[in-house]
């Protein structure tokens, strides 16, 4: 029985495989169809190879200060600081709306009046006060970050049975040691995946904050490309943020599925 589960996976995973290349070799062949028929100048449609050696060059050839790696590093530092500052502040307040409810009708009417607030409509603001500097762009990521961090966390710690709260009680246990040792453990499943909706979305909000407050990084590359009127680049630029969009994605589901492994055994 465990061979053949081993040899359905093992199917699976290859039907995966191979739809993820038709999917690809679709996309691809409609792209070069349309550079084919010429369905719009050159200049605003390259070809997907054209793309790919303006990426490669991008690599060892400064555009607009920066390498395409310099300009990576700079945007991944936006979006750690950011998202590692949805996570110190979201995780923790999380828990304590989940065990006060105080806390909770205190910071609710207010959490849920600027949760609506689409990142990029921070934009304005942020370039108000903090201009061009890295503020600006780490309080956008933060925005968009934030509120599925504390969602989840509110949500995987409210549901804890509240006879371990109780008998944690009864023990004399302080509200910081309830947080950390009963209702956190509790909500590690749902706080990891809200992790992967926060990076998702503080990585586009990352984006769409440096391509109008930054001096540096992938989007401000893409603006500057757009600019010159430069497709490949701006191409490239959107390559490149799908590439690492899906490494932190991966990253995090692999997270995800380690401590569901971890709580299983």
């Amino acid at each position: 029985m465990e061979a053949i589960a081993v040899k359905q996976e093992t199917l699976n995973r290859q039907e995966w495989m191979l739809y993820s290349l038709l999917g690809i070799g679709l996309f691809l062949s409609v792209w070069y169809g349309a550079v084919f028929l010429q369905v719009t100048p050159k200049q605003f449609l390259p070809a997907p190879h054209e793309v790919l050696d303006k990426l490669s060059s991008l690599l060892t050839q400064p555009f607009s200060g920066f390498t395409l790696l310099a300009h990576i590093a700079s945007s991944f530092q936006r979006f750690l600081y950011g998202f590692i500052l949805a996570i110190a502040i979201g995780i923790p307040l999380g828990l304590l709306m989940a065990l006060s409810k105080n806390i909770d009708r205190l910071i609710t009417p207010f959490f849920e009046s600027i949760r609506f607030i689409a990142p990029i409509a921070w934009v304005p603001f942020a370039a108000l006060w903090f201009g061009t500097g890295i503020g600006g762009p780490v309080l956008i990521i933060f925005m968009g970050a934030f509120p599925p961090v504390l969602i989840n966390t509110y949500r995987g710690a409210i549901h804890v049975d509240k006879k371990f709260i109780e008998a944690a009680q009864m023990l004399g246990a302080s509200k910081i040691r309830l947080m950390a040792e009963v209702l956190f453990p509790a909500a590690i499943p749902s706080i990891v995946a809200g992790l992967r909706i926060s990076a998702g979305l503080g990585w586009q909000s990352l984006i769409g904050a440096e391509l109008i407050v930054a001096s540096s990084g992938v989007g401000y590359m893409m603006v500057k490309g757009q600019a010159s009127i430069q497709t490949d680049i701006v191409m490239s630029g959107m390559v490149a943020i799908g590439i690492i969009g899906l490494v932190i994605d991966v990253c995090l589901r692999m997270t995800e599925k380690l401590v569901s492994k971890y709580r299983e055994n």
